[in-house]
């Protein structure tokens, strides 16, 4: 290669990096400094005692509440979801496959508002709920559930392909030696989707706990009963208490920032295990199964 082909590819990678390194100082990096800046804008006292007001504490607890609740279930879903789909063929895989991603193509709002007509006093199933004494929205349950519906396709998505990409002919080894379906699934399947596990836990809980469109039109906006984090910090900052707002968005900054961490962690370590991973190992011998 020429000294001037170098020399335009040495430009090339230059100006790459810089628009990399422009483009994170000013969309993460500058948005991050205000963030916290603002925040201890008061000092450190006014901070603590900005996180430790009762109704940013009923916040914390109720996207912590829907968090927990959302992931695991989202987590089985796509699990259940996955070996169907990447195992099994059977009419309507196609249309499955897409009604997962529903939500992906639903603005958050409309999901919202999908469920108002659905269990609201007016809505579907409404007055049978009402009779029953029974409250979905503007009310915890209905903040799970449209929690639930807006991260449905997150782990779903990231188990089936790695399913897909797995194939089943070590499941299959593994029946014709006489091992059952629990065995196979712990011993076999799981091991080897076990980071497609993780992964979609952490995408699932940046997405539940920063949620705000669909859990703003059913929450009713009750100041310490129905109000998750990201709700909260919209009405301290429409009241002019931006510094207790933004006090409490650093709570949200600091999931965002350990989630990234995870994911940078869990990203690396996958692909260590690519580049070291024998081709052939466990057809070659390189692995042995006990079924005890």
């Amino acid at each position: 290669m020429s000294g001037q082909g170098r020399s335009g590819m040495r430009v090339g990678r230059g100006l790459l990096i810089g628009v990399t390194v422009l483009f994170f100082a000013v969309f993460l990096f500058a948005p991050l400094v205000v963030v916290f800046s603002s925040a201890l804008q008061k000092g450190v006292g006014y901070y603590l005692a900005a996180l430790a007001d009762p109704e940013t504490a009923a916040a914390v607890r109720l996207t912590l509440l829907t968090t927990c609740i959302a992931v695991p279930v989202n987590i089985l879903f796509g699990l259940c979801a996955g070996w169907a789909i990447a195992r099994y063929d059977f009419p309507g895989k196609s249309l499955l496959k897409t009604v997962i991603a529903l939500p992906f193509s639903v603005s958050p709002v409309i999901s919202g508002l999908l469920f108002v007509l659905v269990y609201g006093s007016g809505g579907l199933i409404g007055p049978w709920l009402e009779a029953h004494h029974i409250q979905v929205i503007f009310a915890v349950p209905g903040i799970i559930l449209t929690t639930l519906f807006v991260t449905l396709p997150l782990a779903a998505h990231e188990l089936i392909a790695v399913l897909e990409a797995q194939g089943k002919e070590e499941e299959e080894a593994a029946w014709t030696l006489g091992a059952t379906g629990r065995q196979i699934f712990w011993k076999i399947t799981l091991p080897k989707i076990k980071w497609g596990v993780f992964y979609g836990v952490i995408l699932s809980t940046a997405r539940a706990m920063g949620e705000f469109g669909a859990v703003s039109v059913v929450s009713g906006h009750i100041r310490g009963l129905t109000n998750t984090l990201p709700l909260h910090i919209e009405i301290l900052y429409n009241q002019y208490d931006s510094v207790a707002a933004f006090a409490a968005a650093t709570l949200l900054a600091l999931a965002a920032l350990a989630t990234l961490a995870a994911k940078a962690v869990l990203e690396r370590r996958t692909g260590l295990r690519k580049d070291h991973a024998a081709p052939g190992a466990a057809a070659a011998g390189g692995e042995e199964w006990t079924w005890a």
